[in-house]
């Protein structure tokens, strides 16, 4: 799957699981780990669907936040697994989901470019918008938190397939979900990055204060 199914597989499956076990999710968080198995397209002495894709070295990476945050932590667990259990081995064929146990391939092999994949995204990509409408997801990612700066790497991965066809350019029926998902996340970002309305005001009134100050005392020195 291309970057825009990553994403909204990772953010339902966290979702669903999270609804199920009763926890609260951070969305970036979900959004971040349902991206991360592709950081091996970054690191060129990784096979691409490797080691990172592989199902131990999940498992294996999350034992210790399994055992301090238990329930809590699984639904992070389901955004980052699904990206190889689900989408990856819908299209892809050369996933080692053994690693490092074997090196074997598994997958469908319905093609990334296939129409049938095409009409899945889109489905997993209307599925996941109105969720976030449906909830406070995308009242989450319009207010002000650190964690949403970690849409960075989400906007990364929508944003150079879309624009500079790597690792892949993306094909025309996906360019629109891509753009939606790049205004989403970059609107978070401005949003996030922007002095906080509340903040200015107290910085004015501390100003103000300060000028009073200073007038007082200019005054107490005339006379």
């Amino acid at each position: 799957m291309f970057a825009v199914g990553h994403l909204a597989l990772g953010h339902i499956c966290g979702y669903a699981t999270s609804k199920m076990l009763k926890t609260d999710i951070n969305l970036p968080i979900i959004l971040l780990l349902s991206i991360a198995p592709d950081v091996d397209l970054l690191i060129l002495q990784l096979q691409h669907r490797g080691p990172t894709h592989s199902l131990i070295s999940a498992i294996t990476v999350f034992i210790p936040f399994l055992i301090v945050y238990k329930k809590r932590a699984i639904p992070y667990f389901i955004a980052l697994v699904q990206h190889s259990l689900i989408g990856d081995l819908i299209t892809g064929g050369n996933i080692q989901l053994l690693w490092p146990l074997n090196t074997q391939s598994y997958g469908i092999r319905i093609g990334i470019e296939n129409p049938i994949n095409i009409i899945l995204e889109w489905i997993v990509f209307t599925a996941s918008i109105l969720i976030m409408l449906k909830t406070d997801h995308l009242t989450t990612l319009f207010t002000q938190h650190n964690s949403n700066l970690l849409l960075l790497a989400p906007i990364s991965t929508v944003l150079l397939p879309t624009f500079l066809n790597y690792p892949l350019p993306v094909p025309t029926p996906l360019i629109l979900p891509h753009l939606i998902y790049l205004i989403i996340f970059s609107t978070s970002i401005i949003i996030n990055l922007s002095k906080h309305p509340g903040s200015t005001k107290r910085a004015l009134g501390s100003d103000q204060r300060v000028n009073k100050i200073r007038q007082q005392y200019r005054s107490c020195n005339n006379i």
